[in-house]
């Protein structure tokens, strides 16, 4: 392999992963929101992790370890993206096998996450690597929030 998966270690790190997650996070209109979000969501116990190849973020996760009623002690992966000219190279695969083994390592039951219901590639590389579909995501907005 000629590529490295880490944890991004601080906020150079996190910047250098910007370009990969505005391609994913398209409601995120700049870095400094980006890294403004990072900052607040670490003090939740986020993490990101990146894969690199050449000294170039090619693909990163978001993950962070949560407890609930119904999962129980979970990890929740918010974020999963490559680079749109590396879809299909197998890197997302790489940097999600990474965050289901981190979920091992920390006692997890399981590793959670949603979908667009659009992302029809996602889904086929969800299910490929072991996912089941098992539940809808609902939202309700706050008016003037």
């Amino acid at each position: 392999m000629d590529w490295e998966i880490r944890e991004a270690l601080d906020e150079g790190d996190v910047r250098r992963c910007w370009p990969v997650f505005r391609e994913l996070r398209l409601n995120i209109s700049s870095e400094e929101l980006f890294v403004d979000r990072w900052k607040s969501q670490r003090e939740e116990g986020y993490r990101i992790v990146l894969l690199e190849r050449e000294g170039e973020v090619q693909a990163v996760g978001g993950y962070r370890i949560l407890h609930s009623m119904a999962w129980g002690r979970v990890l929740y992966l918010d974020d999963l993206a490559a680079r749109s000219d590396q879809h299909g190279g197998g890197l997302g695969t790489a940097v999600l096998r990474y965050v289901q083994e981190q979920a091992r390592r920390s006692g997890c039951e399981a590793v959670h996450l949603d979908t667009g219901y659009h992302r029809h590639r996602a889904h086929k590389a969800y299910l490929r690597n072991g996912f089941e579909f098992n539940s809808h995501h609902l939202e309700w907005k706050v008016l003037g929030a």
